[in-house]
């Protein structure tokens, strides 16, 4: 029932793997999110394994994606996934109070942030999100690269903030990924 926050990046990673995998047959969140889970993390803290940083789209529900329950993630959502002072603050928070040693940057097909940022300069406080935006897809017009460019741009931010090497074996990861909406598929980069 409890969850191992120390288990290694590489662990938290297969762990994911194995989650979407089950979401891809499945027609409901696996994930434990009994009374007895909700219970026993209220008196006893949360342990996530990992980090999702991701978008707030709608259509993007990491803890259904990866088969995961009750304290099992660490989810911070952000429109286009951007990263500023306030994201990594809670992705320090995790790191070091709640010991998770993986951090995902979860982008997605159809967002509509990047695809803002790809057509023009839209006005208000949007204008915040898609000047980041702008800043990680430079000219590229293709959709998909773009959102990967995206994402990975918030991976390089958050290495670089958090001060790390960022290599398989390290005790610290930071992956970028782009979630599928038609297949359900997550593809790690």
């Amino acid at each position: 029932m409890s969850h191992n926050s120390s288990i290694s990046a590489a662990d938290a990673l297969q762990k994911l793997k194995k989650g979407n995998e089950t979401y891809l047959d499945s027609d409901s969140n696996a994930g434990d999110v009994s009374r007895l889970l909700r219970l026993h993390t209220a008196s006893n803290g949360q342990s996530p394994y990992a980090i999702v940083v991701t978008c707030s789209d709608s259509r993007v529900i990491p803890e259904s994606i990866f088969s995961a329950g009750i304290g099992e993630l660490f989810v911070i959502r952000v429109a286009g996934n951007v990263i500023d002072n306030h994201q990594m603050g809670s992705i320090e928070y995790a790191v070091d109070h709640l010991g998770c040693r993986l951090v995902v940057v979860l982008g997605h097909t159809g967002c509509g942030a990047v695809e803002a940022a790809n057509s023009g300069d839209p006005g208000g406080f949007i204008a915040f999100i898609t000047d980041e935006i702008k800043k990680a897809i430079g000219s590229e017009k293709d959709a998909f690269r773009a959102e990967c460019l995206n994402a990975g741009r918030s991976v390089d931010l958050i290495v670089e903030s958090l001060g790390i090497a960022n290599h398989p074996g390290d005790e610290l990861r930071v992956l970028g990924a782009m979630y599928h909406l038609d297949t359900g598929l997550v593809e790690f980069l």
